[in-house]
């Protein structure tokens, strides 16, 4: 169970800095939920389609693909799928102008639980 009392949610975090992918799966799995990562956004193609996911979690700028390609490749595959990007270039995404497309809610990095929880909430009702 996470703090406001629901079941966890399956996501999977996609970042291409390891200790980024643990710290998420740290946070994430403290609120109750469970947490698959890939390094890659062509690796995070491959765990999505083996698996079921609430939400997905993307880093923006990683080598190769980058977040939103690999955002709009889920939403053509699943198009309800809920996708947050994170990102130290939110500046370039954020409200009031629009996400990409294919994202649902932009995150700031460096952020804190409070605003990832507040993000997961947002995009998961």
């Amino acid at each position: 169970m996470n703090n406001s009392g629901k079941t966890g949610h399956q996501i999977l975090v996609v970042d291409d800095e390891s200790a980024v992918c643990k710290a998420f799966k740290l946070l994430l799995e403290f609120d109750g939920h469970t947490v698959q990562t890939a390094e890659s956004g062509e690796a995070a193609l491959g765990v999505f389609e083996a698996g079921r996911f609430d939400l997905v979690i993307t880093d923006y700028s990683m080598c190769g693909m980058k977040g939103d390609e690999l955002a709009a490749l889920i939403k053509a595959r699943r198009p309800g799928q809920p996708i947050i990007m994170a990102t130290a270039f939110a500046a370039d995404f954020s409200f009031p102008s629009k996400p990409p497309a294919a994202v649902d809610w932009v995150l700031n990095k460096p952020f804190s639980l409070i605003e990832l929880r507040e993000a997961i909430v947002k995009v998961m009702s």
